[in-house]
């Protein structure tokens, strides 16, 4: 029970990464504030993920606002301390990325994902580290980056410097709130089995070549991500701070 009683938040929350994080940290003890977009289509998930929290004797509350909204991260703080009386770890999680081509990138696609990605993510950062200082016993923010922060992607322009942005959000924060006793930390996943990559991961070939990039013989499953974000929001990692941790099977690392 690493986050027995503990307070937490998370964005992007209703399926994949976010869906399978907010379990694991349910199973370790947590109550649990999931933030979704608020779309109809996500509303069963939502549903039915409080319902299997609740099912390991641990409480849920939804927060239904679009991530790059900058008043968000207010909304979930305040859902946050109206049902459980605080917040002990934030993770911002939630992200898109529809994939394009560069030169003919429409500005409406390059302008969502930004403020999706990052925009959103850094004023609800803000909120929840507001809360945090203002509680005085310290806590811990999560930032879900990508194996994309550290690598390029012709399809992925928009999205990369995102990733790259939180990453970087998050070495800056750790300094800013350290005296706080905030810790801040990334995780960066290589390629995880989800909604973001469906389409092109249903290139076979393509599925296959990341397949053989990957040490371990295979993509990555939202609970792969579980564990590693739990170990950072718990007490486990009570010195680490600025740090950012691949998840990716080895991908990085293969060369060859």
């Amino acid at each position: 029970m690493l986050l027995e009683n503990k307070s937490v938040i998370i964005t992007g929350a209703s399926r994949g990464i976010g869906a399978a994080a907010a379990l694991e940290c349910a199973r370790q003890g947590a109550n649990v504030v999931i933030g979704y977009s608020g779309s109809e289509s996500s509303r069963p998930l939502v549903k039915d993920l409080i319902a299997e929290i609740e099912s390991l004797g641990r409480k849920a509350v939804e927060v239904g606002a679009p991530a790059g909204d900058p008043d968000t991260g207010d909304k979930l703080v305040k859902a946050a301390v109206d049902a459980f009386g605080g917040v002990d770890v934030f993770v911002n999680n939630a992200g898109i990325c529809p994939f394009h081509s560069f030169l003919d990138m429409p500005r409406e696609t390059y302008l969502e994902t930004v403020n999706t990605n990052l925009n959103g993510a850094y004023f609800a950062v803000q909120a929840a580290a507001n809360r945090m200082k203002d509680q005085g016993r310290g806590g811990a923010i999560i930032a879900v980056s990508s194996i994309s922060a550290l690598v390029g992607g012709g399809m992925q322009t928009h999205y990369t410097p995102t990733k790259a942005g939180l990453l970087s959000l998050m070495q800056s924060c750790a300094i800013a709130l350290g005296p706080y006793g905030i810790r801040c930390n990334a995780v960066l996943p290589g390629t995880i089995e989800t909604d973001i990559n469906k389409e092109d991961l249903a290139d076979q070939e393509k599925r296959d070549y990341m397949i053989g990039r990957t040490p371990l013989g295979r993509l990555g499953r939202p609970e792969d991500m579980g564990g590693p974000i739990v170990f950072l929001a718990s007490d486990m990692a009570q010195y680490v701070t600025g740090a950012s941790l691949l998840v990716d099977g080895g991908m990085f690392v293969n060369l060859q």
